[in-house]
């Protein structure tokens, strides 16, 4: 019989691609995890990898594991959640994680709604870029978490989790008046034709690595040009203050763009983020899963309208 949590070490391997990255992710010596994977090895029989010096590769037959070891987790999943549904009442934690502008709108609403409805969950909020809520939700240091992409920068299907719509907002150019007095219909007219018209300005960006960061260069890039990035910040608020002070422009998502400083002009685009709740495979119906994503939903609909 295979060993679900060898499986899992298999699987975690295909997604980062190294056994050190594998052993950073669960906080696990590098050995400890070949250990395992050897073990798996000798229980199935076949070779599951390939060893080239430092790099190690999944066999057709590792690979093929994998695929069902997707479907495995997902049924013990289903079977947690089936258990925890038969005992009374929602104890014990429950382990969210949001990008900073979430944090700050969507989700204190629902953290309220949830610790009124729930008193027994011990609610744990973790701030983070959603480029690592899927190795999060995958390892079970997350329960749900709220991630977005861009039209630019689609999320990646990942059949290790779920995800369902929760809203799409507008993006806008963040300029001063100054600098978008040089434009002329595109300060008016959605497109790119308004991040055209700023080629040649200084750019706030995301850090690099950040989704904010990749969708800034891939908007200007689909205008024909590369940014010219002065300034890296990943809070809203800090790069709608340096747009205020005249240090670049930038895009910004509606959620953080209802009170802007003075002086900053926001030019509506084309381009959009949607903002999905995401979970691991077979959780859904999870009492505390359930309840969370109901609570997230319901307070994003009220702040929207």
């Amino acid at each position: 019989m295979l060993d679900a949590r060898k499986l899992r070490l298999l699987r975690d391997l295909a997604h980062h691609g190294t056994i050190a990255a594998v052993a950073d992710a669960l906080s696990y010596t590098p050995s400890a995890v070949s250990q395992q994977l050897a073990a798996l090895e000798r229980e199935a029989g076949v070779p599951l990898l390939e060893r080239s010096g430092r790099r190690v590769t999944l066999t057709p037959a590792g690979a093929v594991l994998v695929e069902h070891t997707e479907v495995v987790l997902a049924a013990l999943e289903q079977a947690d959640a089936a258990l925890a549904a038969t005992r009374t009442g929602l104890v014990g934690p429950l382990r969210i994680g949001a990008f900073p502008t979430a944090v700050r709108t969507l989700l204190p609403a629902a953290l309220v709604a949830l610790g009124r409805d729930h008193p027994g969950l011990e609610l744990r909020v973790i701030e983070l870029d959603p480029v690592a809520a899927p190795a999060m939700l995958r390892t079970g240091q997350l329960d749900v978490a709220l991630v977005h992409d861009y039209d630019y920068v689609p999320i990646e299907p990942d059949p290790a989790l779920a995800t369902e719509p929760l809203i799409e907002e507008t993006m806008y150019l963040a300029s001063t008046e100054a600098l978008t007095e040089a434009l002329t219909e595109a300060s008016t007219e959605a497109g790119n034709d308004a991040i055209l018209s700023v080629r040649h300005a200084p750019w706030i960006t995301g850090t690099p690595g950040t989704l904010c960061h990749t969708v800034a260069l891939r908007v200007c890039q689909a205008g024909g040009f590369t940014p010219r990035v002065r300034h890296h910040a990943d809070d809203f608020i800090t790069v709608l203050t340096l747009v205020a002070a005249g240090q670049g422009v930038a895009l910004v998502p509606q959620l953080a763009a209802t009170n802007p400083p003075p002086g900053v002009t926001l030019i509506p685009l084309a381009t959009r983020r949607r903002t999905r709740v995401a979970y691991r495979r077979g959780a859904r119906q999870h009492p505390a899963v359930a309840a969370c994503v109901a609570a997230v939903h319901a307070s994003a609909a009220s702040y929207l309208t």
